[in-house]
């Protein structure tokens, strides 16, 4: 095969690799481990990165970025297979299948080392947990389904609740559980621990999947309910019974002979690939999840798996007793198993046998077959969701850059609103979308400080002249320290400005450009919004947005443009404007609180926070600091000679 020059300092290392099982660790040119892996012979495996061969897209866009490397050796497969997991959870790489769903899925405890125990949601088996006598049920998928089998359980055993210490050495009074037939109150010494018992086996075996118990229980005293003419206790009962049997038919049953199993199964697209896993305890499926891989659609479905499990199971706390899966390299099954049956153990579980299977026939065949149709789905609703968000944003900003005329899409677009009361505290705000998504921290606000009164036509030309004005000057000066505008407070220019406000306004703020040396467009002749030559920044596109109907107004142009209420370009317009006036609006009613609660020493001069807090604290009152002669002004903590004068002189005209 061909090589290719890597440079005198990797083609040694790559001469020296040695043929040992271990790990290898691929940097980029700032020395940032971007991709971890393990091999059973590191000289093979190494090298083949290095040689000018077919790679998948994900390995070469790796490829691209490497360094450099450094190689661990191992004395065994197995013990490359933990390294590897090790390291990947201290570097987090970027090339490596990484599962940034952090959540754990809730358990249902109970301890059965207590006297009285009840039952505990948990959010992930504590190492050695169960060797302390604790009896885990689940996973389940979310608190919520933890919380309804609870109250099914409570439904049918009347559970303690309370997190007291029980025996306690003093019998407590009972609490309302006890009195509407919710609990035995063992705090009371109304049951002994031998009846809780009897009940506790009750609770263990239909946590268990043993329903048959609990509606044999449910329907007899629904009987005796309805023997006795009690009906609402009776219909109460019966919608206890139809919510044990929804419950049982949503924990699909898959065999008899009580398995524990998780079944994995992968998607790929080309692009992207999906896990999903179905949950199997006590012979029931209990629910499943899929985990989104990116960059894995191309690679092979096999070596994609056996690296999900181990990022999956790195914590060795869902380790079932069977673990069936799609597909797996046949050199890895058995190191795979092993490290299951490792990882197990560390977690202190007490059943530490662990199976690992590729079944080719039979139910599990088709449970594997299950949960590729199920990764599949998983996998094309993300593609779908992708598109519609594609749609919204990018999308909608390379429509609305067509329907203005515009010769390429708009990155940037910036929409600006006016607002005040009455002329008084006028303020402004600058909101920014770039791929059609909002940049919250390039937002802006502007108080308007050359406009008197309400006059929003010469606020916006205020603003816009502020805006470019500080964006210029700063881009000049980014640009000649070598460094892009974008990153700037106001250097990264906009391609599109939104006005929100129909031709008035937008004559106003084109103006407003004008003056800083901005040409405005879009123009009938597209070249017009080049920049002269290729040099420069190109011209600033700009519209305005009339509410009545919605009408897009251009510079020099008359008639307006009406698009279709239905499309992606009009929603975004719409998006921006709206967000322009709420974050204009919520400033203003920020002002306007802050105006409403304003002080009267305020106005003297002189007198800042800390002198009115010593006024008010040592007169009392405003009253009190008006009829203050100097000297006691003088005995105020931090007042001085001008100060005190200056408030005799507020409280002479205040007089008048």
């Amino acid at each position: 095969m061909a090589r290719i020059n890597w440079g005198e300092k990797l083609e040694t290392k790559i001469a020296m690799l040695p043929e040992s099982p271990g790990c290898y660790l691929m940097k980029d040119a700032e020395g940032t481990i971007i991709y971890v892996g393990k091999a059973v012979n590191l000289k093979n495996r190494v090298r083949s990165y290095f040689r000018d061969t077919d790679h998948t897209p994900k390995v070469a866009a790796m490829i691209a970025n490497i360094a450099d490397f450094d190689v661990l050796l191992c004395d065994s497969n197995l013990e490359a297979l933990c390294l590897e997991c090790n390291l990947i959870k201290l570097h987090r790489p970027h090339y490596n299948i990484l599962l940034k769903d952090d959540k754990h899925y809730p358990y249902l405890k109970v301890n059965l080392k207590e006297p009285f125990p009840r039952l505990e949601l948990a959010r992930r088996m504590e190492p050695g947990a169960q060797k302390d006598g604790a009896k885990y049920f689940g996973p389940y998928i979310g608190a919520t389904a933890v919380r309804q089998v609870i109250e099914a359980v409570r439904g049918v055993f009347p559970l303690r609740t309370c997190r007291k210490e029980l025996p306690l050495k003093r019998p407590s009074r009972p609490c309302v559980n006890y009195e509407i037939g919710k609990c035995m109150a063992p705090c009371a010494g109304k049951c002994t621990e031998e009846a809780y018992w009897d009940m506790m086996d009750g609770v263990l075996a239909f946590l268990g999947g043993d329903y048959d118990q609990v509606l044999k229980v449910l329907r007899r005293e629904m009987m005796d309910c309805a023997a006795k003419m009690q009906y609402e206790r009776a219909a109460s009962l019966r919608d206890k019974i139809r919510d044990v049997e929804g419950l049982m038919e949503r924990q699909i049953a898959i065999q008899t002979d009580r398995s524990e199993q998780d079944i994995i199964a992968l998607a790929q697209d080309g692009l992207d690939a999906m896990v999903h896993i179905f949950y199997v305890r006590g012979g029931r499926m209990i629910g499943g999840d899929h985990f989104a891989l990116p960059r894995e659609g191309s690679e092979d479905p096999g070596e994609v798996l056996a690296e999900f499990i181990t990022r999956y199971y790195e914590d060795g706390n869902l380790i079932p007793r069977h673990v069936l899966v799609q597909s797996l390299p046949e050199e890895s099954r058995d190191q795979l198993e092993a490290w299951l049956k490792q990882q197990k153990a560390a977690s202190g579980t007490t059943r530490q046998t662990v199976s690992l299977a590729t079944p080719r026939r039979g139910e599990k065949h088709d449970l594997i077959l299950l949960a590729a149709k199920n990764a599949a789905d998983a996998l094309e609703k993300r593609n779908a969701r992708a598109s519609v968000r594609e749609e919204r944003t990018t999308g909608a900003a390379a429509a609305l850059g067509r329907a203005l005329g515009l010769p390429r899409p708009p990155r940037r677009i910036e929409g600006y609103d006016i607002s005040n009361t009455q002329g008084v505290l006028s303020v402004a705000s600058m909101v920014v979308f770039i791929d059609g998504v909002p940049a919250k921290k390039e937002y802006r606000r502007f108080r308007i400080k050359t406009v008197e009164g309400a006059n929003d036509f010469a606020s916006l030309n205020e603003v816009l002249g502020r805006r470019f004005a500080h964006g210029l000057k700063e881009k000049a000066e980014r640009e000649a320290a070598g460094l892009s505008p974008i990153g700037g407070k106001f250097s990264d220019l906009p391609d599109l400005v939104l006005i929100d406000g129909g031709p008035q306004q937008l004559r106003f703020a084109r103006q407003a450009l004008l003056d800083m040396g901005v040409k405005v467009g879009p123009w009938p002749d597209q070249s017009a919004c080049e920049a002269p030559d290729g040099i420069g920044q190109p011209e600033i596109a700009m519209f305005g947005l009339a509410k009545k109907q919605e009408e897009i107004f251009l510079p020099d142009r008359e008639e307006p443009i009406l698009l279709d209420h239905h499309t992606p370009e009009l929603h975004l317009i719409q998006r921006i404007r709206d967000e322009a006036h709420r974050f204009c609006i919520t400033h203003h009613r920020g002002l306007r609180g802050k105006a409403s609660i304003h002080s009267q020493l305020e106005d003297i001069p002189g007198i800042g926070p800390k002198r009115r807090k010593a006024l008010l604290t040592k007169l009392g009152s405003l009253k009190a600091i008006r009829e203050a002669t100097e000297e006691q002004l003088l005995a105020v903590p931090g007042m001085t000679k001008a100060a005190a004068q200056a408030v005799l002189a507020w409280a002479a005209a205040a007089k008048k």
